[in-house]
């Protein structure tokens, strides 16, 4: 017998996750060294992860032939202490992917509704099918999310709603304000799940603080990644924290030994990596204005940036985004989430900014009408 006969009916129409291509597939397609291809597709961090986190993850390979710490105690407590939370607060997790995807395992029965926005990040509508719910998909204006129109969305059938901010692959935000009103004033039958991904690129000020409304018992689940700023995205390492209650049953979902010990060990040494983080921040604040403004000069329509991307509207985007890679430049087209003219651009070094621009230049004029 097939397997397709044996499998959750559900499955088969399952959509599969497309990732950044690979530098090597690119540069092996093309004919190009490998070291003169930019990978500009998936938001990592041009200036690698903490040295410290490095040093730490090579002294925990030494003992690999042990089973990591399940509970992840050391991770959990360094987290905690960041955020001045109980470290029974914590989840550790697989990247933070997996707390949204342990969050939908848990609770997400077939026919119950999921709200998110239009164009965010297409792993919580993945879930949400995989585990037989209804994404219910809202408009977003100016390519952000509208709250009072996902408040809208809510009805007695809603169990979750995902909120990423700031949101990817679009890099707008809403204001800390905006997001803690929309918390407070959810039904207590609803799920909050904040997406806080590319947090550590905003002022501090305007990231969202629902730590209160987590002490009052409110189901808030807020996911972080050690992905993104901390360059630790071949390691899987990320983290939700919410009210106690909620993190209990979600570690009833989780595998044992999620999180791998080297991912355990650099991910603590790089929380205490301040320097580093803060080269990170300057580096994109600074490649966010170069790109912005070479994409103005070549005339191309952009959604301003919070994140360490920028969305940029082209005509023949699968064209243009197949044509850089011959350039040694890899981006990330957008048509899975509903925008087929936009291509994504992660903010690297000023070399590969500039690289990225010219190759742009380059492959327009003989791909316009």
């Amino acid at each position: 017998m097939h397997p397709d006969q044996l499998a959750r009916p559900g499955l088969l129409t399952q959509p599969v996750y497309e990732p950044g291509r690979p530098i090597a597939d690119v540069a092996r397609e093309h004919g190009l060294n490998p070291d003169a291809v930019s990978k500009l597709a998936s938001n990592e961090n041009p200036l690698g992860p903490s040295p410290m986190a490095l040093a730490a993850a090579r002294r925990a390979l030494e003992e690999v032939n042990l089973y990591p710490d399940g509970a992840a105690l050391a991770l959990r407590q360094k987290i905690g202490a960041l955020l001045k939370l109980d470290p029974a607060q914590i989840l550790p997790s697989n990247g933070s992917n997996e707390v949204m995807e342990l969050l939908a395992r848990a609770f997400i029965a077939p026919g119950d509704e999921v709200v998110m926005g239009r164009h965010a990040f297409i792993v919580f509508k993945y879930v949400t099918l995989f585990n037989g719910g209804i994404p219910v998909e809202v408009a977003m204006p100016g390519y952000a999310h509208d709250l009072v129109l996902m408040k809208k969305a809510i009805t007695p059938k809603t169990k979750i709603v995902y909120l990423p901010t700031p949101n990817n692959p679009t890099g707008t935000a809403n204001s800390a304000v905006e997001v803690f009103n929309f918390a407070r004033d959810l039904p207590p039958h609803v799920i909050l799940c904040v997406d806080e991904a590319y947090a550590e690129f905003l002022d501090p000020k305007d990231v969202p603080d629902l730590r209160p409304l987590i002490a009052q018992g409110r189901n808030i689940l807020c996911c972080r990644t050690f992905s993104k700023i901390y360059g630790l995205a071949g390691l899987r390492v990320g983290y939700g924290y919410g009210p106690k209650p909620l993190i209990d049953l979600l570690h009833r979902a989780r595998q044992p030994f999620n999180v791998n010990s080297e991912a355990q060990a650099a991910a603590v040494a790089a929380l205490d990596d301040h320097a580093h983080l803060q080269r990170t921040r300057e580096s994109n604040f600074a490649g966010l204005k170069q790109v912005a403004a070479g994409l103005k000069k070549l005339g191309l329509d952009q959604v301003p940036s919070v994140g360490n991307f920028i969305m940029f509207r082209v005509a023949k985007a699968r064209e243009v985004f197949l044509a850089l890679q011959g350039q040694g430049i890899i981006v990330r087209p957008l048509a899975p989430y509903d925008l087929p003219e936009h291509l994504r651009v992660t903010i690297g070094t000023a070399e590969q900014n500039d690289r990225f621009l010219r190759a742009l230049e380059k492959v327009l004029p003989a791909l316009r009408p």
